[in-house]
């Protein structure tokens, strides 16, 4: 039977399963959270049913925007969705709603795909490295909005992504992983932006096969990829 950690904070409790230290191999039930078209959660829907994330499913999609392009996708591949509205509700009213309906699914890993609302220490301290978000820069260049647009007007010759764990400050979490593409002399903000998000597709479906296989461990802000035996023996 899973290991079950029990994860107290001020606004809720949520159960997280322990998948990655099961003796049965089990799935990695993934949360999505979005506000906007959702391209990032559809190319890690299409990468699971092509079978490059074979241990891993969609437990529940997630917006806090009524109109959400990926709210309807989800709901057109036929996956459990949900709308949290945010706009006029307190943060902590709305983040327990939202991780009530996290723990509902029994969901393991969150993923940020997208969502234009910043977590509350508090949500992010009920699952604590259990929330990954990708970035469209080389963190730690260019946080925040636009990062595309920043990069592009800064005159940078390499740009791209960064996979990271989530923690209480804003795009600043341990990194799991980079993709990065030169700046063309043919480039502008906009085919730089397209092009960056081609590696996003990439990158988050790499990620969570990381995260998914369990082969890694935290030291201060390094993520530092192990094999088994190495896990083992930690």
């Amino acid at each position: 039977m899973p290991h079950i950690s029990i994860l107290r904070c001020g606004i809720t409790e949520i159960r997280v399963r322990n998948v990655l230290e099961s003796p049965t191999p089990t799935k990695l039930k993934l949360g999505i959270l979005l506000s906007g078209r959702g391209s990032n959660f559809l190319a890690i829907a299409e990468s699971i049913r092509a079978g490059k994330l074979p241990n891993v499913e969609i437990a529940v999609v997630i917006s806090n925007i009524p109109d959400a392009g990926g709210l309807t996708s989800a709901q057109e591949l036929g996956l459990p969705t949900a709308l949290f509205v945010s706009k006029g509700r307190p943060r902590a009213e709305h983040d327990a709603d939202v991780l009530a309906c996290l723990r509902d699914h029994n969901v393991d890993l969150v993923i940020l795909a997208g969502y234009l609302r910043l977590l509350s220490p508090e949500f992010v301290a009920a699952l604590p490295n259990r929330i990954l978000n990708i970035h469209p820069s080389l963190l730690p260049a260019f946080p925040g909005l636009d990062a595309q647009h920043q990069a592009f007007d800064y005159g940078v010759k390499i740009a791209g992504c960064t996979v990271h764990f989530v923690d209480e400050h804003l795009d600043h979490g341990v990194i799991i992983l980079q993709r990065a593409i030169p700046v063309l002399d043919t480039d502008d903000a906009h085919t730089l932006s397209a092009r960056i998000l081609a590696e996003e597709h990439i990158a988050y479906t790499e990620a969570i096969a990381r995260v998914a296989s369990g082969q890694y461990k935290i030291q201060g802000r390094q993520y530092r990829r192990l094999d088994h035996g190495s896990i083992e023996n930690s």
